[in-house]
């Protein structure tokens, strides 16, 4: 255990080189890190406050969260998030690959990389550097042995398993919680940074992290809301492409569009995102809905959001609006650039959406066009990992 000494160097180090890198109002959420280069105007922790979080961590390492998920995108970059913020990982279920696909898979990444460490297959076990994760291939939830494996937390990411009935059936192997890593027809949605203070233990057994698009639309949303009011809206997300999608032309029976080449074409398609914006912001219900464009690009999407506002406000007091809650109680959640970015230069960003300053309009102090881009890969897969963070501190 953690010495009163070695808590109070670590105090004194956070003290001296301000190395708090993290969310003041999220404290459980995001964990201590070396980093040098705090914002300035951020506060400097209390010893009671770094105690605190130090034990949050240090309990973390000895509890458990389960990755059932095909293995897909989402579900290998979970782990990635997972590993890097020191969630213990015991189990993934995949019917479909076997073992060493499964090391080929986590290792090798077109879009983010090669995976930084030692990935390897041991005694039927998945080993990424100090971390044996049982591998399962279970067809049905309910005959996943969470329970043999220690398992705590489930991140359902099949995109099969929605519904609280569904996803509940995680819960007769052993599980004790499941996230959704999609929107659900009926289970609690929280989006990091904006409702997850509404997640009550005593009653949400399953939970949905929302889209990938709600995640950069709400903190958002809620910055614009918050200061100015939002009479209504509309959203276009230009999205990146993902795998539901055909890489030539195919058949779709759910929409034609869908069906053709991703690659070869700016495909119109619908969303629910801004929709979900008014479950997790309720004020909101009602003024928000949206479309998408699945265009040619492998991964980073942009939100496009046009408003009216309540209160007149210029850009340039918009701009100031929404850099300070990034660098404030959205820091980590909200990002904010005045650079000349295009979407790659977002790829492998942690933070649910990015403002980009320098792309947004307004025809009158009224009526504005905000624009945010996103990894929705990477980004999202960190919201999923400090929604686990966010649930185990309430335990």
């Amino acid at each position: 255990s953690f010495s009163e000494y070695m808590l109070f160097k670590i105090y004194t180090l956070c003290q001296t080189k301000r190395s708090w890198g993290h969310c003041v109002q999220h404290r459980p959420c995001l964990l201590l890190t070396c980093r040098i280069s705090m914002d300035q105007s951020s506060s400097k922790p209390s010893l009671v406050e770094v105690v605190t979080d130090i034990r949050i961590h240090k309990n973390l390492h000895s509890s458990n969260t389960v990755l059932v998920c095909l293995f897909g995108r989402i579900g290998r970059l979970v782990l990635r998030a997972c590993l890097q913020k020191g969630i213990k990982v015991t189990a993934i279920n995949d019917p479909f690959i076997d073992l060493q696909y499964m090391v080929y898979m986590f290792k090798y990444d077109s879009t983010h990389g090669r995976y930084d460490g030692d990935v390897h297959a041991e005694d039927g076990k998945l080993v990424v550097g100090n971390n044996v994760i049982s591998v399962y291939q279970c067809m049905k939830p309910a005959e996943i042995p969470w329970g043999e494996a220690g398992a705590q937390y489930v991140v359902e990411s099949t995109g099969v398993f929605l519904s609280i009935e569904k996803a509940s059936a995680h819960l007769q192997g052993g599980a004790k919680r499941v996230v959704v890593s999609a929107p659900s027809p009926d289970a609690p949605m929280f989006v990091m940074g904006v409702n997850e203070d509404k997640y009550d233990p005593s009653s949400m057994t399953i939970v949905s992290n929302a889209s990938c698009t709600t995640n950069c639309l709400a903190p958002l949303a809620k910055v614009i809301h918050d200061n100015f009011g939002i009479e209504e809206a509309l959203m276009t997300t230009v999205h990146a492409y993902t795998a539901t999608q055909k890489t030539v032309d195919g058949p779709s029976a759910k929409a034609w569009r869908d069906g053709r080449g991703a690659h070869q074409n700016i495909i119109p398609a619908s969303t629910g995102a801004a929709k979900a914006v008014g479950k997790v912001i309720p004020e909101l219900n009602g003024k928000l809905t949206g479309m998408a464009f699945r265009v040619p690009v492998a991964d980073v999407s942009v939100v496009d959001l046009t408003c009216r506002l309540s209160r007149p406000a210029s850009y340039a007091e918009i701009k100031e609006a929404v850099k300070k809650a990034a660098h404030g109680p959205m820091k980590g959640i909200l990002g904010y650039t005045e650079d000349a970015v295009v979407s790659s230069d977002f790829v492998g960003d942690a933070h649910s959406s990015i403002f980009d300053a320098g792309a947004g309009i307004s025809l009158n102090d009224n009526f504005v066009k905000l624009i945010s881009w996103y990894d929705n890969e990477f980004g999202y897969s960190n919201r999923v990992a400090d929604l686990l963070l966010y649930m185990h501190s309430k335990e």
